[in-house]
């Protein structure tokens, strides 16, 4: 079975982000909701899915989440926007498509 990993963008109801990398999105982000591992996103309640992105392989996906991290705020903020003007929670969405 062919592995994919993911990149994606956490954010609170307040609009902190977080970029992170996973080979199991909707697992990732549940752990993030259920806050089950002590960090950043459990100490800020950053927990709502606002962007993601399929990367294929390990080392793509890692490359492009260092990219993401080190651009400044607003560009990360663009890229949520353009496909999710509403910051919406996508999990929904990964669920459904994955079911």
């Amino acid at each position: 079975m062919e592995r994919h990993f993911h990149v994606y963008i956490l954010a609170s109801w307040s609009r902190v982000i977080y970029v992170g990398v996973t080979n199991d999105l909707i697992r990732r982000v549940h752990e993030h909701q259920q806050r089950k591992v002590p960090s950043f996103t459990r100490d800020y309640s950053v927990n709502k899915l606002v962007y993601f992105e399929d990367c294929g392989d390990a080392d793509a996906a890692i490359t492009r989440e260092k990219q993401l991290k080190s651009r400044r705020r607003e560009k990360k903020v663009r890229l949520i926007e353009k496909i999710n003007p509403k910051w919406l929670d996508l999990t929904p969405e990964i669920e459904a498509h994955n079911r």
